[in-house]
This record gives C-alpha cells, structure tokens and sequence, in this order.
C-alpha cells in the first residue's frame, strides 16, 4: 500500500506547483538567515578563540554557514523545478533527475537535523573548552612582554569588563597565579621576597585581582589587594560584607552568552529543517502525480500522488534487497577483475 497516496486534479497540481515555488523561495531567504547566523556566531568566536581550549567549537558556526548555503543552492533548483513543472515540455527534462534530487535532498535534511540538535547540545563541550581556555590564558596574563602572548592582558581586562565577571570560575582563581609580570616587582623588597620563597614553584601569588575585576557600581573604592585581609581596609569583613568585585566567573558568563545563542540558533534551524521537509515531500506528491498522468495528451485529467509507492516495512526491505545485490555485483566484478590480472601474470610466466 502507498504511503500518502493523494488524486490530483488538473487545478491541485497547479496550485501545489505554485505553492511549492513559493515555499522555495521562502526557504532561500531562511538560508540566507541561517548563513548570517553562521557567519556571525563564527565571528564572535573568534573574538575569544584565544581563551578556548580547541577548535571544535567552530564546527557549529561552519555548519550553519554550509546549510545556508546549501539551503540556497537546492531551492533555489528546485524554484524552477517547480515553475517549469506548469509546463510539460519544460518538465520533460528534470524527470530523470527528480529522483536523484530528492534522496540528495533527504540526506541534506537529516544534515540539517543533526546540526540543529549540536546547536541545542553544544553546552557541554562548550564549558570544557572554555573551563581550559580560560585557566590557560589567565597563566599568560603577565606575559606583556612574551611575543604571542602579549595581548592576553588587554583580552583578558576587556572580557571580564565586558561580561561583568572575574576569573575562570570567580574572583579567587587569581589568588592561585601569579598574574603581575617579575618586571614590575621588586626583588629587593622583603615582602616578595618572603612571598616567593613561601611558594613551593617560586610564584608571587597574592590575595588580589586585576583592575577589570572591580564593580563600578559599589559605593566604595575597589578592594582589588589583600581582598582576604580585614584588617588591612577600614571597617571591612571579607566574609559578610559584599564585595565590590565581580562575583561571577568568565566561564558562567561566556557558556550563558553562546549557549543561548547557539540555542537560538537551534530553533530556527529545526524551523529550517521542518520547512525542507514539508518542501521535500511536496517535491515527491508533485513529481508521482505528474509521472502517473495516464494521458500526457489530456493536461486536465486526474492523477495520483505518493510519498512512497509501497509501504515503509516494503520500502526499506526493497532497498536492503537492492543494496546486497550492488554489493554482489561489485564482488563479482572484483573477483573478475582479479581472475584476468592471474592470467595475464600466468601468460607472461610461460612465454618468460
């Protein structure tokens, strides 16, 4: 039995062909979106590639970007299949390709698919890229001097102004670094000194944090220095008081910022994706109720239009059954070919 089999008059196929056209031509626009998006996404990641572990984070923004404009090119072929399928003579020609079209335009569905669903399930590799990135770049934050590194400081100061953060996961992940370059300490000073000897790998590490971790919002002066130390700042309790830091660490920021973004993103894609079906299976009732016209003669008589001439259990049996006989063939001319090279090596052992 054929699965959404449908009569079609002579008005029906009209009206699906039109219909089809401009669905086409709305989905050539949503590929263009899809490709802004893309493009932009790859963008702002690029901004901060510095401070991600990896490069498969791009592997969402590429994809988007080659469904756009896949989503594009197919379309926009099958607009004017659809257009000229108002014509019998024009449609004449796309018969024996339509077939070919629609399974290369199921497996770019299924594409389409898998790439809306990394969109929406992007967070987790997400947060380990940025958890390693981050703690990576904060070693280099004092390399102001080291060529290739030397633009991690300002990177790093306009992130966390930015995004209103401090540190990978908060503000105490600086206590755990030395974050200011050996340039700007003074090594005849007793308190470094006695701060370096103290530390087993012979770091300055401190209870402070850099200037872009401070909160302009507080009523009072940024404590960016011995931020653990009461008694060094008036009328001050670093376990009640609130602090006049950012709180927030960059990595709960950033996975906000593109998680919700590649979500977003996600969605419009399976939108995409639904509409690409919904064309694709419009292509097919079009395509079986044109073919299946008993007189090419008679434009205006009726005809039937499938999805699928048998049923899916049929449907996917024929196909294993054509796969295997492919695979046999191609065994067959192997071994073929194998027994000609054995023949020709026996004849020239013989006249040798």
């Amino acid at each position: 039995m054929a699965v959404m089999k449908l009569k079609f008059s002579q008005k029906k196929r009209v009206k699906l062909a039109q219909g089809l056209w401009l669905m086409n031509w709305f989905s050539v626009f949503a590929g263009i979106v899809v490709f802004a998006m893309g493009l932009f996404l790859k963008i702002e990641l690029r901004k901060r590639s510095d401070l991600m572990d990896n490069a498969e984070s791009h592997f969402v923004p590429n994809s988007l970007i080659l469904v756009g404009l896949l989503s594009c090119a197919f379309n926009g072929l099958a607009g004017k299949i659809c257009y000229d399928s108002l014509d019998p003579t024009k449609f004449a020609k796309w018969k024996p390709l339509l077939k070919l079209y629609l399974i290369v335009c199921f497996f770019f569905n299924t594409f389409i698919f898998v790439v809306a669903l990394f969109c929406i399930l992007m967070r987790g590799s997400l947060d380990a890229t940025l958890a390693k990135g981050l703690k990576s770049g904060m070693k280099y934050y004092r390399d102001t001097d080291t060529p290739g590194r030397c633009f991690m400081k300002k990177t790093i100061d306009l992130l966390q102004i930015e995004f209103k953060c401090c540190g990978n996961n908060g503000f105490r992940d600086w206590f755990e670094i030395q974050w200011i370059s050996n340039r700007y300490l003074d090594f005849a000073s007793k308190e470094v000194k006695d701060r370096i000897k103290s530390n087993v790998d012979g770091r300055y590490l401190m209870d402070g944090v850099p200037f872009s971790c401070c909160n302009p919002s507080s009523p009072r002066p940024c404590i960016q220095y011995q931020v653990s130390n009461n008694s060094a700042h008036y009328s001050y309790d670093y376990q009640t008081e609130e602090l006049n830091l950012w709180t927030r660490g960059c990595r709960e920021a950033l996975l906000k910022y593109y998680s919700g973004m590649m979500s977003s993103m996600g969605v419009v894609v399976l939108f995409v994706w639904v509409l690409e079906v919904s064309i694709m299976i419009g292509l097919r009732l079009l395509h079986t109720s044109l073919e299946s016209i008993t007189n090419p003669e008679d434009p205006d008589c009726e005809s039937e239009g499938w999805l699928l001439e048998k049923s899916f259990k049929e449907t996917i049996k024929s196909t294993m059954e054509n796969l295997k006989k492919v695979g046999k063939l191609n065994q067959v001319e192997a071994q073929g070919a194998e027994g000609e090279e054995g023949t020709k090596t026996q004849a020239v052992t013989t006249v040798s």
